[in-house]
């Protein structure tokens, strides 16, 4: 979804618990103490997310993630209730349990339009993961609740209608504040004006 007009603000109050916008078990990228976090919502068979990943995230691990400046954070915005997509952000998080989030995350990505069971399993492969292991996670669906509650918290309480959306915070570890959305796909000078201004307020 593009916007060109895309930064609102998320969030009048001066100082909100991360944990509202961040689990425990939310993957993330950089520094864990880093002034500004970015939380993608995100669907594995969406092109604009795909083109995030391609474009504007290796530019924002070079400029800010590796400076210690920005944390990045990946939770689950599946388009649809079931299917693909669903299956996908599933994927994530059991190869996730075998410290591999991230190698399928990217592989994901890498493969979003020939996105089926038989390439995940593929993928699975590829990241050396344990295959009964993950067969049997992807089985379970455990996650199914976890996931469906990203989607929830990105269409219900932020108001997000489409993929990707970004929430940019600045935050001390513990607490956000000056918090504002990015609803689609925006270039990276977008991100690069926002994290600035953010950093500024330090």
């Amino acid at each position: 979804m593009a916007n060109p007009d895309p930064v609102v603000v998320a969030y009048g109050m001066p100082s909100t618990p991360l944990t509202e916008i961040l689990t425990p078990s939310t993957p993330t990228l950089g520094d864990q103490k880093a002034p500004v976090l970015i939380v993608e919502f995100s669907d594995f068979t969406c092109g604009y997310c795909g083109r995030f990943y391609r474009e504007t995230l290796p530019a924002l691990k070079a400029e800010y993630l590796t400076a210690g400046k920005v944390r990045f954070a990946y939770r689950d915005y599946p388009r649809d209730t079931e299917g693909v997509g669903l299956v996908a952000a599933h994927a994530a998080r059991c190869a996730g349990e075998q410290g591999q989030f991230w190698g399928m995350h990217d592989r994901l990505f890498d493969q979003h339009a020939r996105l089926g069971t038989g390439i995940i399993v593929k993928l699975a492969r590829d990241l050396k993961l344990n295959e009964k292991t993950f067969a049997a996670c992807m089985d379970s669906e455990k996650h199914v609740p976890a996931i469906m509650a990203d989607r929830e918290l990105a269409t219900t309480t932020l108001g997000f209608h489409g993929t990707p959306g970004f929430l940019i915070v600045r935050t001390d570890g513990h607490r956000f504040a000056d918090a504002l959305m990015i609803p689609g796909a925006v270039p990276y000078a977008t991100f690069q004006k926002e994290i600035e201004r953010l950093l500024k307020k330090r």
